[in-house]
């Protein structure tokens, strides 16, 4: 064998070495896609279970828990207002009252009158004023109450009439048939009216443990609120105590700006429909007058019902050409209230949208009946004080460094 044949050997031998093997060359050869497996990852090449779930699905998941918990969070807070709705909404209309009257003892006080006699004098003028307002009310209604009886048969007989000599072919038999089952049907429901009954006087027991407990708090608001508000100060957790110190007085500014702006839009409805209403000779002017005041404490709803309970009694004792009459003049006077009155009066600063006063007033009435719908409004408009207050504070100065007081952050 010749020294080039030899080199010809070594050299096919290397070549054939470095060449794959015949499945190696089979595997990376073109082909179809199904004819190369695909490598089965190891489950420590798998990522972690965290990472495989989409972004998307885990923000959901992680807000998802977080609304659960703070709606788990009202529903308690919803149930323990519930069990004691009597002693909250003694507190909240002690809240209210003493947001009325804390002007006039400060204005006593100022002028050397010592705190606890301003108190007193302010405590019993108010309730002395309410206690006169609720006398004439029922005075008026004893007064009327024979004359609207009287009116109220005199309209069931032309209805009646009507309802004889109308193209609807109802004859007397009928009308006795409708008033018997109407009479059975009132007899028929002796028990439920008695269970009734007995609700009316817890409603009336609660009503009077309520009245008392708010006269006690708003007695004590109106001689010791500052020291009270200072003293509530020492539960919040210490980080958090400068702003609520400076977000208080916030809220009660804007708590007395509404009942003072309330108090005169209420003034306000009640004077136009009830010189509306006396103008147009309806019985009872007085006490629907005091009506439509307190109704306007509830907005959009109050104003609503109140307006309707004037324009069924204007039907009910003058006529359906009155009671058209007392619906216009209802309809402007919610209509000033709502363009000119509450824009000028209460201002944008407490001013609460339609929308979120129809929410509020529909949850406090759940929640509560009527004295949840009357402080629901309230509420929200605080609330949403301290939330923008929260949110755009200035940042706390620096530790040794002294804040300058502003006069909104002093009681």
């Amino acid at each position: 064998m010749g020294r080039e044949e030899w080199l010809k050997r070594l050299r096919a031998r290397g070549e054939r070495a470095a060449e794959p093997p015949s499945e190696e060359r089979a595997a990376d050869a073109p082909g179809p896609a199904s004819a190369a497996p695909s490598p089965v990852p190891s489950a420590r090449d798998r990522p972690p279970p965290a990472q495989a779930v989409p972004w998307g699905v885990r923000v959901a998941a992680e807000a998802g828990w977080r609304l659960l918990v703070i709606a788990a969070t009202l529903w308690v807070l919803v149930q323990a207002i519930s069990a004691v709705r009597v002693l909250v909404l003694a507190f909240v209309a002690s809240l209210l009252i003493t947001a009325l009257l804390q002007s006039t003892v400060a204005r006593l006080h100022r002028h050397g009158v010592s705190q606890g006699l301003a108190t007193a004098m302010t405590a019993l003028l108010g309730f002395a004023l309410l206690g006169l307002v609720g006398w004439f009310v029922v005075w008026q209604v004893m007064t009327n109450l024979a004359e609207l009886s009287n009116r109220l048969q005199d309209g069931i007989d032309d209805a009646k009439r009507w309802l004889l000599n109308s193209p609807f072919h109802v004859t007397e038999a009928q009308i006795d048939d409708l008033t018997r089952m109407l009479r059975d049907g009132i007899g028929s429901s002796r028990e439920q009216l008695a269970d009734a009954g007995l609700q009316g006087v817890t409603v009336v027991l609660e009503l009077l443990t309520g009245s008392l407990l708010a006269l006690f708090s708003t007695l004590f608001l109106l001689y010791d609120g500052p020291r009270i508000w200072r003293w509530s100060l020492k539960f919040a957790p210490a980080p958090a105590r400068p702003a609520l110190a400076g977000a208080g007085p916030r809220a009660w500014d804007t708590l007395t700006a509404y009942v003072h702006g309330t108090l005169i839009v209420a003034f306000i409805d009640a004077v136009c429909i009830g010189l509306g209403i006396y103008i147009l000779g309806v019985p009872l002017a007085v006490p629907l007058a005091v009506v439509v005041f307190a109704g306007a404490f509830i907005p959009l709803v109050g104003a609503v019902v109140s307006g309707l309970l004037a324009v069924v009694v204007a039907f009910v004792a003058n006529g359906v050409f009155t009671a058209l009459l007392v619906l216009i003049i209802v309809l402007g006077v919610q209509q000033l209230e709502g363009h000119i009155l509450q824009p000028f009066i209460l201002g944008r600063a407490v001013r609460v949208h339609p929308l979120a006063v129809i929410f509020s007033v529909t949850a406090g009435g759940l929640v509560a009946g009527i004295g949840g719908a009357v402080v629901a409004v309230p509420l929200v408009a605080v609330a949403n004080t301290v939330a923008g207050y929260l949110l755009n504070r200035p940042a706390d100065p620096p530790p040794g460094t002294a804040a300058p007081v502003r006069r909104a952050d002093r009681l």
